[in-house]
């Protein structure tokens, strides 16, 4: 559609001349198109953030934990106290093959570590190597837990991020440093960075690794473990095997297979398919407020027009007596439409990038952003083209008005 710089100047000229009336109707489109990005910004954000909480950990995970029977079985009474052992490991290999990598945790808390002058209380931890498929370790400086610390049961930690900061306040790499926990010096092999929320044993930033067979050792726990995590080989659905491994673990201790509160078994596969779920109903959630919103905009616009077409009666029946075409007067009506939504569309969506830079800024912790609010730039350019198209429809009603004005009858309202 091409119109020429005096039809221009004729849009300018009447979005001024209303300046009150253009600014009211530009709002509702200003604040549709705020509101779109703002929940898409928002709600990309909040995502990020529910699963910074899940980050490193395996999606088809089930983790086993021992608590009080709930029933009796076999001349036991209910309510009975019982550990699994790390024999349970080997047995869960043998019985349940669709299982890939199978580790045993110690857990335990109550210690004091202390480097030099420094000290702080962590969350002690027991792992294998295998720990790696579960939870995947983020390692800011040196390695992981590995299979000779196990063998000889090397006296080596792996320490959390808010362990690190509180006992090496200096800085640096503090691998090959001691610190000791209690009566007892380890050598730090590495540290995790993770940040997850939900984790094994305590939040990974406040916790101290140590080889299973040391923990072991060092705490008294006989051949005692806390939980058992494990993932399933590709293609295996978790679920459709919890029942075999809530059944194993129970033929060796002596405990009803259906007891599902003696034998607690967590399925991450549910958990996460919940979150999918859920931010599929947030999108759709953003996108029909949004859009809807953006409409009742657009509702706007469409009505001031008339308003200004019906003002203008006397204007353009006199353009149409000196030779105005009906494709002219069109164009003017729309571009006047289009000009009107997409200045006040491009104002939202800088306003709302705006507030989403600053909520991000506000969500980043030593250079690192903790989640990205900030919309990408071709989300930007739909959001700019989805204005400049309900610009086009909400000005064809006023348009056809503007086309039907004949000169004879523009000059009798006169």
């Amino acid at each position: 559609m091409r119109i020429d710089l005096d039809s221009y100047r004729e849009i300018i000229d009447t979005l001024t001349r209303n300046k009150s009336r253009s600014f009211l109707t530009g709002f509702g489109v200003f604040w549709g198109v705020f509101m779109l990005v703002a929940l898409m910004g928002g709600g990309q954000g909040l995502k990020e953030m529910l699963e910074k909480n899940f980050e490193g950990f395996a999606q088809n995970t089930v983790v086993i934990g021992a608590q009080e029977t709930s029933k009796p079985f076999k001349g036991f009474k209910k309510g009975r106290h019982w550990y699994m052992e790390y024999k349970d490991v080997e047995r869960l290999k043998q019985m349940v093959p669709e299982l890939d990598a199978v580790a045993p945790i110690l857990m335990g808390r109550g210690s004091t570590a202390y480097y030099g002058d420094q000290k702080t209380t962590p969350n002690m931890q027991g792992a294998v190597p295998e720990m790696v498929n579960i939870v995947t370790p983020k390692m800011y400086y040196g390695r992981f837990i590995n299979d000779m610390d196990i063998a000889e049961h090397r006296k080596v930690c792996v320490i959390g991020k808010k362990i690190y900061k509180d006992l090496f306040k200096e800085g640096g790499d503090p691998c090959g440093k001691k610190i000791r926990v209690d009566s007892t010096y380890y050598e730090v092999i590495g540290v995790d960075y993770s940040s997850g929320g939900v984790s094994l044993g305590g939040r990974s930033e406040e916790r101290i690794t140590l080889p299973l067979t040391l923990m072991q050792a060092a705490f008294n726990r006989g051949n005692a473990v806390d939980m058992i995590a494990a993932t399933g080989r590709p293609g295996v659905v978790m679920s459709s095997i919890t029942d075999r491994i809530r059944e194993t673990i129970a033929r060796a201790h002596y405990i009803d297979p259906t007891d599902e509160q003696g034998i607690i078994t967590f399925n991450t596969e549910v958990l996460f398919q919940l979150l999918d779920n859920l931010f599929r109903g947030v999108n759709f959630l953003i996108w029909l407020v949004g859009l809807g919103t953006l409409l009742a905009g657009a509702i706007g616009v469409s009505n001031i027009m008339m308003v200004t077409v019906r003002e203008r009666t006397t204007e353009i029946g006199i353009r149409r007596a000196i030779g105005a075409t009906p494709k002219m007067i069109l164009s003017q009506i729309i571009s006047e439409s289009i000009v009107l939504t997409l200045v006040a569309g491009m104002s939202g969506i800088l306003f709302g990038v705006m507030i989403l830079q600053m909520l991000e800024m506000a969500n980043t912790e030593d250079g690192i952003v903790a989640a990205h609010f900030q919309i990408g730039f071709w989300t930007a350019i739909f959001c700019a083209f989805v204005v400049s198209s309900l610009g086009v429809m909400a000005g064809l009603a006023p348009a056809a008005r503007a086309m039907s004005i004949k000169p004879v009858d523009a000059m009798r309202d006169e």
